[in-house]
């Protein structure tokens, strides 16, 4: 095989510089692959499925648990497929999982991921410059955040399932087997906002309303357990 020479430490080498630069196709395959890690890592931590229905896998330098499930695999998959080719067309304007209760179908938990796409890179196809460190970095607190959600969201003390809406340009042309659907708002709700990342192409800010308590002392103490998220 052919050999190369290595660069000084000094100098940038072409592959450091390739690796800061990042296009609207690969801003996109980034978005996705979080969105990925971030719902398995909620349905996991809320106890939507089995724990025995997931696997410990590395990802972000972090421990994250990902479904062995075929069928939610699948499903997952399919999303996440059409998902990344609407951010490479800058038509997502945000993606919502969505806990409700399966036997009265309320809204208990909203996951928002609000994504904002690089006008000046969709238009004319501009690459931007940040490292894969540093957005590895953004997206590890929100993953951390995440994970610490379980401190002060309510217990789910009944049978939960999720549904995920897509928020998309009335314009865009929507699978077959994908309905509309309502917002599904949680009536009386808390909601804390977590953190961030951005490629400079799509940036994704995140936050979680769910179902506020009706004991004044239990919301109390949630909201000193948010405060300690935010910090």
């Amino acid at each position: 095989m052919p050999q190369t020479q290595r660069e000084p430490s000094s100098m940038p080498t072409r592959t450091e510089a390739k690796s800061n630069t990042i296009t609207l196709k690969g801003s996109a395959q980034i978005v996705s692959e979080f969105f990925g890690y971030s719902i398995n890592s909620i349905l996991y931590q809320r106890g939507i499925y089995d724990p025995e229905l997931f696997d410990a896998t590395k990802k972000y330098k972090l421990r994250m648990m990902v479904t062995k499930d075929k069928g939610l695999s699948e499903y997952l998959k399919n999303v996440l497929e059409q998902l990344t080719a609407w951010l490479e067309k800058g038509m997502v304007q945000k993606l919502v999982l969505v806990i409700a209760s399966v036997d009265t179908g309320e809204t208990l938990e909203r996951w928002v991921f609000d994504v904002d796409t690089n006008k000046k890179c969709l238009k004319d196809g501009s690459t931007q410059e940040k490292s894969e460190k540093d957005i590895m970095r953004e997206i590890q607190a929100i993953i951390r955040q995440i994970t610490s959600s379980v401190t002060f969201l309510p217990l789910l003390e009944e049978p939960c399932t999720f549904d995920l809406l897509i928020y998309a340009p009335n314009e865009c042309k929507v699978p077959e087997k994908w309905e509309e659907s309502d917002p599904k708002y949680i009536a009386k709700s808390n909601e804390v906002r977590l953190r961030s990342f951005t490629t400079k192409i799509h940036k994704v800010e995140a936050s979680v309303a769910y179902k506020a308590c009706d004991d004044s002392d239990d919301e109390e103490d949630q909201k000193e357990k948010e405060n300690e998220l935010r910090n």
